[in-house]
Formats: C-alpha cells, structure tokens, sequence
C-alpha cells in the first residue's frame, strides 16, 4: 500500500534497526577474521612468504574494485518481490559461509601450490562478499530518507559490526587452541627453582605446531641447540615443524609448579581451520535474520529512466562522492594495519598470542561504545567536523604505542583502547554520509543511484584494506621477517612496532587534511532532505 508519509517523521523501529546490525555483525565475523588472522595463517601456518601475502592482498583487493562497481551497478537494476538489495543478502548467505571457511583451510600443496590456492580461494571470497555487502550497504539508504534516521541506524549498524569482530577477536584463538590440541606425549624435569626441562613428541606430522604453557608466562628456548645462545633467543612458546615420533627438548623458566598438564602443544592448522568452520555457521545465520527483519521504502522516482553512462558521470562530478573516496580509502588503510599487526605484535613482541584474543575484545568494547555516542556527537559537532577531530584524537593516541615495552601491558591496553574509541567513529559516519551523498546526487541530478554511490564507497574501503596488507608485507619483508624462523621473527621486531604505531598515525594525519575538503555540513543536508521530502510526497515512492 503507498500513502503520503513524512519522510522527516519516519521512524524505524528497534527490531528493524538490530535486525540490520546482525549484517554488519555476519560480514565482521568474515572482514576482522580475514583482516586480523589471515596474513598471520598464511605467513606461519600455511608458509607464505610475507611479501608475496602483501602483493596477493593488494592485487585482489584492487581486482574486487571492479566488482564493487559492477555489483552496485546490478544492485540499482535487481527487481523483486523483495526489493532491489535484501535479495542479494538471502543468496549470498552460505556461498560466504563456504568461502570464508575455504580461506582457512590448508591443503598440502608445493610453494607455488600455495599461492595459487591463496590467490584463488581469496579472489572468489572477495567477490561473494562483494555480492553480499554492497547490497547490504545500499539497504540502509532505503531504509529510511531521513539523514539523522540514519546515522542513528549507523550506529547500530557499527554496533553489530563490532559485536561480530568481538566474536571473532576474542574467541577464535581459544577456539584454535580447543580444535588444535594434539594430545602428545610431555616430559617435564625440573632443574632448578623455576627451571624445567620439558620434552614432547607425537604420533604424528605435525607442520606447524606452537608450544606454550597453560598460563603463558614461561620463557622458552631450545635444549642442546647448536645456535649460538645469543640466536637461541628465550620466547614465551616455540612454533615450529614436528616430525612424527621424534623427540623435541626446551629449556622452559620463569613460572613455577609446571608439570605435564601445564604444557600445551596445538595443532595450528587444524586449529584455525575448525574455529573457522564454526563461525562461518553463525555468519550464515545472521544474514539469513537480517534479511527477514528488513524492508526497503526508498525507491526511485518513477520518472527516472536506468541510464548507466549519467550515473556514471553524475557520480565523477559528485564533489561529496569523491572526498569520500579517499577518506574511506584513508580510514580503512589506518583501520586494517592497526587490525593486520595485532596478533603478529602479541606473538612475537609481547611473546604472548592468547593476550591478543583479550585486547582485541578490550578494543571491540570501545568501538561499540564509540559507535553508539557517534549519532549524539554527529548532532552536536556535525558529521564532517567529528570526523576531522575522530582522525586526529584516534591518531594521535595510537602513535603512543611506540614508546611502551612488552611489559608496559597496561599502557599498551589503554593506548589501544582510547584510540580505538575514536576510530570506531570513522566507519560508523563513513556510511551513514554515503547515503547523504546519495541524496545529495538526487537532489541535484534529479536522479538517484544508490548502490553504485555505496559500491565506490565500498571499493575505497576494500582497496584500503589490500593497501595495508600489502604495506604490512613490504615493512616485514625489509625486516626480513619469516614466521617459521624464531631468529628472523626478533630481527624484525622494530618493523612490528613501526606498524602498530606511527605509522598508521601519519595516515589519520592525512585523513583529517582530505576531511576539511568535504561540502556537505549540517545546514546544507537538512536543505536537502526537505526538498527531497517534498519530491517524494509529490511522486507517492515510499511505502508502509
């Protein structure tokens, strides 16, 4: 049924607004697993050089820029009887599930084997989550034609993408441990007051197998090791190959009472690819719940006829449009290396892997709280001008880091956390000002190409991402880092800390620069979306 409503006094209810988030929530599960584990899986697990895992993100992630485009473009032209997005949600759902689980498995294959299983596997899942979260992104613009509506369902949007990147933060590295237990055979001599000898073996090959003890704190090294002892360097865990039946000895100190039972040796492969496989099922399920509590109500005039070559050029002439282009990019390349380091850092910085699974948890409960006061301070200080501030608050808090030592725990938690804060604002404004732009082409062009707007949007983000991996791999490569070689892992530790640190911070600098560039303030979006009510009301387009 259509009637006359008032766009201005629309309100989407609360079960609609969850229901949306739990998308953002299912493509968090696979964006912050791919973004925080899969350059660590690829580089120790599965035993791909870092450059090449560079070179790889970079190259597909600017591939799946011309699917972003060309999935927005048949976005904008779906018709169904459940509109011209949800429907993509709906098939999509599992294809993603199958994808994202596809990533982390690690098949026995030669080196070239394993590039081009990775090239592969990762160029086909970027396309399914292409097909999936475009059109997810669009749906928001057709929610509701109120811009304050929805920055309010960006909010919740962010909150379900940080509820989904908790889950897969903060569980799956236990999860790992869970599925990647081997149950092998451990010795345990003590030789002094907190000083063991401890031996272990299995029944079976184990490629790459990590060592640690329950409580993480013990320092390990090798026993009657030929390394020089300035090489054999004491480590909080080993990861390494096992041969079958073949006995491996370690110096461990600096925890008491060890025993057998505080020894614990995973199977990483096996590990990460079941924890996967687990949370590639809740990722289909939330999908599947955001598509049955969904409506679209914004729909094009009637008058408007599909013209691909005007939108293409209404959106080059689109100045909002292309300032957020290079922000988008900006963020999510400042976003995705901070997300690409952190477990890398944990490991072979603070020696201390399962610490990593209780930061990134610590960070997820900032960005929700930092997504839920976005909509609050976007009123009072504007969309733009939060932005700017969010770039240089996040950014400067994060440079901090590169001052603090691995035992500087509590520091470095609290720097993270802060910053994280305000970078939680950068995506939550992000798409909530696509769909301003939006507006802004209709209320111009007298057209309107919503998925196309959000496609570009969406290609910057993504290219930020294959941006960072590939300057994550170029910057451990200079180092020389190989995470199967304990010995080149802490020759490349000031590499680890320049990315956790600085050197995402000179991109938030850059990005509160570009951010000054942006037209569309307060004054000039409630002009817009008053003219466009009114249009609206005259074409009867917005249905109950």
């Amino acid at each position: 049924m259509k009637s006359k409503i008032n766009i201005k006094e629309h309100r989407i209810s609360i079960r609609e607004k969850l229901g949306y988030a739990m998308g953002d929530a299912a493509a968090n599960i696979a964006w912050r697993g791919v973004t925080t584990f899969l350059f660590i899986f690829y580089t120790d697990v599965f035993g791909i050089n870092p450059a090449a895992v560079g070179l790889l993100m970079l190259v597909a992630r600017f591939s799946d820029g011309v699917s972003d485009v060309a999935m927005g473009v048949i976005g904008d032209r779906t018709n169904s009887k459940y509109g011209k997005f949800r429907p993509w949600i709906l098939w999509t759902a599992l294809p993603l599930g199958a994808m994202l689980s596809l990533l982390f498995t690690a098949p026995q294959l030669s080196a070239s084997g394993k590039i081009i299983y990775a090239y592969s596997t990762y160029i086909i899942f970027t396309l399914v989550y292409t097909a999936n979260n475009i059109p997810y992104g669009a749906l928001m613009a057709v929610m509701s034609g109120d811009d304050k509506e929805r920055t309010s369902l960006g909010s919740y949007r962010m909150v379900g993408a940080f509820a989904g990147g908790m889950l897969v933060q903060g569980a799956l590295l236990f999860l790992v441990v869970y599925f990647g237990n081997i149950n092998p055979d451990v010795r345990v001599n003590q030789l002094a007051n907190e000083k063991y000898e401890v031996t272990i073996s299995a029944s079976q090959n184990v490629e790459n197998v990590n060592v640690k003890t329950k409580n993480g704190l013990a320092l390990f090294s090798w026993a009657n090791n030929k390394l020089p002892d300035t090489l054999n360097l004491a480590t909080k865990g080993k990861s390494f190959s096992m041969e079958a039946n073949r006995a491996y000895s370690f110096i461990v100190e600096g925890e008491a009472n060890i025993s057998e039972a505080s020894i614990v040796v995973i199977d990483q492969k096996r590990g990460y690819s079941s924890a996967i496989y687990v949370l590639s099922i809740f990722l289909v399920l939330s999908l599947l719940l955001t598509f049955y509590t969904t409506k679209e109500r914004i729909k094009p005039l009637k008058t408007q006829q599909s013209n691909l070559k005007r939108d293409l050029l209404d959106i080059i002439k689109n100045k909002p449009w292309v300032v957020l282009l290079f922000i988008g990019l900006l963020f999510q390349v400042y976003n995705a290396i901070k997300q690409g380091i952190v477990v890398i850092y944990f490991t072979h910085y603070l020696h201390n892997q399962l610490l990593s699974a209780s930061y990134m948890v610590a960070l997820m409960i900032a960005s929700i709280g930092g997504a839920m006061v976005t909509s609050a301070l976007a009123r009072r200080f504007g969309k733009r001008n939060l932005f700017i501030y969010a770039f240089i608050f996040s950014g400067g808090i994060n440079a901090l880091l590169s001052f603090c030592g691995p035992e500087n725990i509590f520091s470095i938690f609290s720097i993270g956390i802060l910053s994280e804060f305000g970078a939680a604002i950068f995506p939550t404004l992000f798409f909530a000002m696509l769909g301003d732009v939006a507006d802004y082409s209709e209320y111009v062009n007298g057209r309107r190409a919503t998925g196309l707007i959000y496609s570009a949007g969406s290609f910057s983000t993504k290219f930020g991402g294959g941006v960072a991996g590939a300057i994550i791999g170029l910057v451990l490569a200079a180092f020389h880092y190989d995470g199967q070689d304990s010995v080149a892992i802490e020759a490349a530790v000031p590499g680890i800390i320049m990315l956790m640190s600085w050197i995402p911070s000179i991109i938030a600098v850059l990005g509160a620069g570009l951010m000054t560039l942006y037209p569309l303030n307060v004054q000039k979006m409630d002009e817009i979306t008053t003219e466009l009510n009114r249009r609206r009301r005259e074409d009867m387009i917005i249905t109950d």
